[in-house]
């Protein structure tokens, strides 16, 4: 890089995996891959507060979020843009209906034997199979 020249910078995604009686809870967006819920992570939040905000902002579900599951860049090739990723293994507070934010086309509670047909990257499926596995799920 030249002096005085910054390296580009990746967007940060925060995003969670969260169950409920064996199944994950799965977002649908304007390309057609499903995803896990959460989103960008703001300047004057922790990666946990900005998990929560997005989860409640996204399906309309508290949760409680847990430890980190994986990080990864994820190239986004529709739009040849990369997104840095990290998730975290949530706990759903409540299970109210889902709703569906203007940003999304559907959100599912996807049965877990059915996760890895997704349309999926397979980032977030190594975080769903790694949560899973956490003790207590």
């Amino acid at each position: 890089m030249p002096d005085g020249v910054a390296p580009p910078a990746l967007p940060i995604s925060i995003k969670g995996v969260v169950a409920a009686d064996d199944h994950v809870l799965v977002l649908r967006n304007e390309r057609d891959e499903w995803e896990l819920p959460g989103g960008k992570l703001e300047l004057d939040e922790t990666p946990e507060q900005c998990l929560a905000r997005e989860i409640a902002e996204e399906t309309g579900w508290p949760v409680r979020v847990g430890p980190i599951l994986d990080a990864w860049t994820y190239h986004i090739t529709s739009v040849d843009r990369h997104v840095f990723i990290v998730t975290y293994s949530c706990y759903a507070l409540a299970t109210p209906t889902l709703v569906t934010s203007p940003e999304h086309k559907e959100a599912a509670l996807v049965p877990v034997d059915e996760v890895n047909d997704l349309t999926m990257p397979e980032g977030y499926k190594r975080s769903i199979t790694t949560g899973l596995s956490l003790p207590g799920r």
